[in-house]
């Protein structure tokens, strides 16, 4: 697997997960409690003995770059990495990164260095878990310059994905990106061989956004000014090329929107959760932060999780996700909630300064009731805060001190909430 050079893309501005990514890249977003979101590409590369890793971003990358740093570090032994590359000037390209083709492209003169075989593309803002050495063999076996992933949807899901058009050879014929709900791609319909379909719905091919290029191929298909893989890279290359489908059909979720980011996070609480974060055979690896075991003081938890080094003293917790360091006082209750965490605890020092000053501590005071919400780390909610329990309809937008988008109440990182707010 020397052979294989692995690429993570970070992302652009994160726009539709804002205000997650107001301080912080896209693939730095917190996840499940304890994970990043680039966790998840940079562990299916290591259980794959993919070693050779790096994760490219332009915006808000700071965070991201301390967690890489913090957490992956290989032996001396491997010859393995995993190291950030922002957007750069040189004297060959003074822009910005215009798309993830562009990408790829303005980074060849530290790629080449690697001398790889093959590239393999992967997005730093998908939940999967997937077998990267059956992928990468698939690819070599059928001798095809490309090889996309891709994952079976129905109809209405395919409306805003890159659609294939695939042979019962599996090759790739024709691609459409974001067809919309109403154009007919009836003849794009997936062959069933290949989708080992179940409930008798017509399936179609989604492009996963996971790529693996033959090295001449890559050189080839960026020797121009295009600066989109799926937009302008893939259709262009099914004319000169071989492409190959390589059908993935496990649990996939692009987590694009905060609904998506929402639902993927709390479906971690259920009793037989499709992403299983306790496989060992393929493990998440995240930063190793050596916190203390949880604490629960006469609380109920239903169906929810608690990272390490939380405080829950007589709370009611259902259906929610309880992230690292997480104090919450006595008498709070939360039902779909995502707490974060923390970043640090409070001294008793910084306790007694906030008491002077009329400042919540950090975590989720007394008697607060908290529902259907994502309250971002460092969050401060004083005692007897109610938010989101009503059940009107709120439109999205900027409140000041918090967010709603997709109809889900967001507090931002380091908010202060004063006991009472009522949201």
């Amino acid at each position: 697997m020397s052979e294989v050079l692995s690429i993570v893309l970070g992302g652009g501005k994160g726009t539709r997960l804002f205000p997650l990514t107001q301080a912080r890249a896209k693939p730095a977003v917190p996840f499940g409690g304890k994970y990043r979101l680039v966790d998840i590409p940079i562990s299916n590369c290591i259980n794959a003995n993919l070693r050779q890793i790096y994760v490219l971003t332009q915006f808000n990358s700071a965070s991201l770059n301390l967690h890489i740093a913090q957490t992956y570090a290989f032996d001396i032994f491997s010859k393995g990495f995993v190291e950030i590359l922002a957007a750069e000037q040189t004297f060959e390209h003074t822009s910005w990164f215009e798309g993830t083709a562009d990408a790829i492209r303005k980074n060849f003169i530290h790629f080449r260095t690697q001398n790889p075989s093959y590239y393999l593309i992967l997005s730093g803002d998908q939940l999967y878990r997937m077998d990267l050495k059956d992928f990468i063999r698939q690819h070599k076996d059928s001798g095809a310059a490309i090889t996309i992933a891709c994952t079976t949807v129905h109809r209405e899901e395919a409306s805003q994905l890159g659609i294939l058009k695939v042979n019962k050879n599996g090759n790739i014929v024709e691609f459409m990106e974001k067809p919309g709900p109403d154009k007919d791609i009836a003849d794009f319909k997936a062959p069933p061989e290949l989708t080992r379909a179940k409930d008798g719905r017509d399936e179609y091919l989604a492009s996963m956004g996971i790529y693996v290029f033959n090295a001449a191929a890559m050189e080839e298909c960026l020797a121009n000014d295009l600066t989109d893989f799926g937009k302008e890279i893939i259709p262009q290359s099914l004319n000169t090329l071989k492409v190959n489908a390589y059908v993935f059909d496990g649990y996939w979720e692009d987590i694009g929107t905060i609904r998506s980011f929402y639902e993927a996070n709390l479906q971690l609480t259920t009793l037989r959760p499709q992403f299983d974060v306790y496989d060992e055979d393929m493990p998440i690896y995240t930063h190793v932060r050596a916190l203390p075991p949880s604490k629960m003081n006469f609380s109920n938890m239903n169906q929810s999780i608690a990272a390490e080094g939380c405080i829950i003293t007589n709370a009611a917790i259902s259906n929610s996700i309880v992230g690292v360091r997480t104090t919450i006082e006595s008498g709070a209750s939360l039902n779909g909630v995502i707490c974060m965490g923390a970043d640090r605890y409070e001294t008793e020092e910084q306790k007694k300064a906030n008491d002077e000053n009329r400042i919540p501590n950090m975590g989720i005071g007394k008697g607060s009731i908290i529902k259907g919400a994502i309250i971002d780390k460092n969050a401060c909610i004083g005692e007897g805060c109610r938010v989101g329990i009503d059940d009107i309809h709120r439109e999205d937008g900027s409140y000041g001190h918090y967010y709603i988008v997709d109809g889900i109440i967001i507090i931002p990182k380091n908010t202060i909430l004063y006991p009472g707010t009522v949201i």
